[in-house]
């Protein structure tokens, strides 16, 4: 395993199935429980919608300071809501494909499984 400083000064390990080639749109690294950065496939398209994401919220927050129409507000609420939930599913499909495949592959995943069903549960919330 090589190990390398980010941008922003935290270390990231990559491993050696990311060298051979694993489904790119999988995570690209599982991490140790102590240590959990993880190197997200597509992460320039997951920050730019995440920004987007931010830009309706400062929206949002304009229009009610702006003491603009409720139904209208809400409508943009339940936008943003939309598109955090397509980016949660994004993220949670390349750690099933990459993470919880490796772990399951590796020592039957009991553990792995259950913090995916976890997550999943706080998301259908």
């Amino acid at each position: 395993m090589s190990q390398h400083d980010s941008r922003d000064g935290r270390r990231r390990v990559v491993t050696r199935h990311k060298q051979q080639g694993t489904d790119p749109a999988s995570c690209t690294q599982c991490a140790p429980p102590d240590d959990r950065i993880v190197e997200q496939p597509h992460k320039k398209a997951l920050t730019n919608r995440v920004r987007r994401i931010e830009g309706q919220v400062g929206g949002v927050l304009n229009m009610i300071e702006n003491d603009r129409y409720c139904v209208d507000i809400l409508t943009q609420i339940s936008a943003v809501k939309s598109a955090l939930d397509g980016v949660a599913i994004q993220i949670l499909s390349s750690h099933a494909k990459g993470c919880v495949r490796k772990a399951v592959q590796e020592d039957g995943g009991e553990e792995t499984m259950e913090e995916l069903l976890g997550i999943i549960r706080k998301l259908i919330r």
